[in-house]
């Protein structure tokens, strides 16, 4: 592995980013969520959280001026698809495809809307500043496609604290939820740094955290997806009411299935683990 210790001039032979960001007169749109990281020292921490790039294709999710992305490709990964909504950044971006000798490919689209897999080849890591106000829905999609296991190995991704923090929760607590059972059901999940807001240019109100996500080749317990989905997310819709009130419409005989499943009809979603909530979800379908 390089050492990325930099030195007065940029790490990449690029010119810094501060520098291409006032030539080009670009600036960070609020309505599109974006927050630039211009500090390649702490983009290259990134991409290494990532662990061993050069086998794969790296999906990145809104490059912005390409913080992240120029960390990427210096650090040996095989390929790197960037999708970026915000076509005035494709001057700084195709500085950097440039100087990469293409293995940078831009796709100038709306993740939400584009069949990101037609893009993509072989292995992949998903490593991504994500756009706070998409990042969570991103997430979903990854962790919910039709079959298992998905295309990607890993997700390396950007997002505020409090959202990274209810990725790894675990019952009793209170940032539990949907979210966690979703990631927790198929992959191994852990915070590996926090972002303080200065590192970012304009800094966001709040603290951000990097969250390196693992897939399992299969789910920890046995569950249909779509059952489980649907009784996670009934069951935290109203996460102070008893599970017997939040899951009636499941069925008429509801106390009985959850007592069958070791769960008492009057606890509440937040005490209950992922095992149980799989157990629950066989019950029903």
């Amino acid at each position: 592995m390089k050492d990325f210790k930099m030195s007065s001039k940029t790490l990449d032979g690029l010119p810094p980013l501060r520098e291409i960001i006032s030539d080009h007169q670009l600036s960070a749109k609020k309505s599109l969520g974006q927050n630039f990281l211009l500090d390649l020292n702490l983009t290259c921490k990134i991409a290494r959280m990532a662990g061993d790039l050069t086998k794969h294709t790296i999906l990145e999710i809104g490059p912005g001026p390409g913080g992240l992305t120029r960390a990427l490709l210096y650090s040996g990964a095989k390929k790197v698809i960037a999708i970026e909504r915000d076509e005035r950044l494709s001057p700084a971006l195709n500085q950097i495809k440039n100087h990469y000798n293409k293995r940078l490919e831009l796709i100038y689209a709306d993740a939400l809307n584009e069949d990101i897999e037609v893009y993509l080849n072989g292995p992949v890591k998903v490593i991504a500043n994500l756009p706070y106000n998409i990042g969570t829905e991103l997430l979903v999609r990854w962790l919910t496609p039709t079959n298992w296991p998905p295309y990607w190995d890993s997700l390396t991704l950007m997002f505020q604290k409090e959202v990274a923090k209810r990725i790894v929760a675990t019952p009793g607590s209170k940032a539990y939820g949907r979210l966690a059972l979703l990631v927790q059901w198929r992959c191994n999940a852990k915070i590996v740094m926090e972002v303080s807001p200065q590192a970012f240019t304009p800094p966001p109100k709040v603290t951000s955290a990097v969250v390196h996500i693992e897939r399992l080749e299969k789910p920890r317990y046995e569950a249909d997806a779509k059952v489980l989905e649907r009784v996670v997310a009934a069951a935290f819709n109203q996460r102070r009411k008893m599970l017997r009130v939040c899951l009636k419409t499941f069925s008429n005989d509801i106390e009985d299935i959850l007592l069958s499943v070791s769960i008492k009809p009057t606890q509440r979603a937040e005490e209950i683990g992922l095992e149980k909530f799989c157990a629950l979800a066989r019950k029903l379908a």
